[in-house]
């Protein structure tokens, strides 16, 4: 998603943009392709055979930037980009869990970085994590927070306020934890009956939460949607945002909530904790408790006051720190610096 929006506003900008997608399209990819930007599926296969494809398609292409995304692309992509004579040679990592790393991959990761101009961190957190990789170069390691385009406000069918809705959207994978939020969402609803959780997403844990949520007595109070490619309805019919994850990055649907003065209510950990710190936009519980999560969850229902603070915060941080156009105008620095040192007004 984040590659998608990012693209058509480089491409409204006036860039030429090409998309290389590793295995298949999928949804958002053909929708690319209807909106005009030149969009390669370059197949599976051994990795060295894959660096040759890249070496191959940037040679006939001669881009000017190569932006690699996460480290399979980035030891796909690199040195080809590299070889092929590209100004700039970038890679973003949109998570890197506390350490212990996996030392092999990290490695890895950062032997092939010798051929990258800046390694991007999305958060703090994920560029500390960075400089504590194994052979990894400091100098290299920049932040550009991670920008979602705003959810525009609108009436919703979905809308009922004779309820308080929770939100969901994601990977329903079991990084998210989101049996924790299950739990918390029962431990809620006993004093709150007017609850309810929607989670908008799929993934290999469903089923199993499914049996969770029935077991919990929940079949009632919790709807899994499915993936849902437009997501603006239950946005905007949401009145706050969870998400109980055991590591994170800096997930867009908390950044879209924000766009729409949700506040949330998420685990203390990556980007989400920053994003809350830096905010105030949210209640923050440890991750896997779900006694002090539904405690977050009551008190943003009894206490309209701190809910409508909370999402003003969430906003105004939003239309300062992570909109779309900011961390487009962030990579645009880095894309015209190449390997040369950024001045102080130059750093995103």
């Amino acid at each position: 998603m984040l590659v998608a929006q990012l693209s058509r506003l480089q491409q409204k900008k006036g860039h030429d943009v090409t998309v290389c997608a590793y295995s298949k399209l999928g949804i958002l990819g053909e929708r690319l392709i209807e909106d005009g930007i030149n969009t390669h599926v370059m197949g599976e296969a051994h990795p060295a055979k894959t660096v040759l494809r890249y070496l191959r398609l940037f040679r006939k292409m001669r881009p000017d930037v190569v932006h690699c995304h996460n480290p399979a692309p980035t030891l796909q992509a690199a040195l080809g980009a590299r070889l092929a004579g590209a100004s700039c040679v970038l890679a973003t990592r949109h998570s890197l869990v506390s350490p212990p790393y996996d030392t092999a991959a990290e490695i890895k990761f950062n032997l092939v970085a010798r051929c990258l101009d800046w390694i991007v961190g999305i958060c703090d957190i994920t560029c500390n994590n960075l400089r504590g990789a194994p052979l990894a170069r400091l100098d290299q390691i920049v932040r550009v927070y991670n920008g979602a385009a705003p959810v525009q406000t609108s009436a919703s069918v979905l809308r009922d306020d004779n309820f308080f809705t929770l939100l969901f959207v994601g990977r329903v994978a079991a990084i998210k934890d989101l049996g924790t939020l299950l739990k918390a969402v029962s431990i809620a609803h006993t004093k709150e009956p007017r609850l309810r959780l929607w989670i908008v997403g799929d993934g290999p844990v469903r089923a199993s939460l499914e049996s969770i949520a029935r077991d919990l007595h929940l079949s009632d109070v919790v709807t899994f949607w499915g993936e849902q490619m437009q997501t603006e309805r239950f946005f905007n019919a949401a009145d706050a945002v969870a998400m109980s994850s055991t590591s994170e990055g800096l997930p867009m649907s908390l950044l879209q909530g924000m766009s729409l003065g949700l506040p949330a209510v998420v685990t203390a950990v990556g980007g989400m904790k920053e994003i809350v710190d830096l905010s105030g936009g949210g209640l923050m519980s440890p991750v896997g408790d779900p006694a002090t999560m539904a405690g977050s969850i009551l008190r943003l229902i009894e206490d309209p006051v701190l809910r409508a603070q909370l999402g003003t915060n969430a906003s105004e941080t939003y239309r300062t720190e992570f909109t779309l156009e900011q961390m487009e105008s962030a990579y645009a620095r880095l894309y015209r610096s190449g390997r040369r040192p950024l001045t102080d007004d130059e750093r995103p």
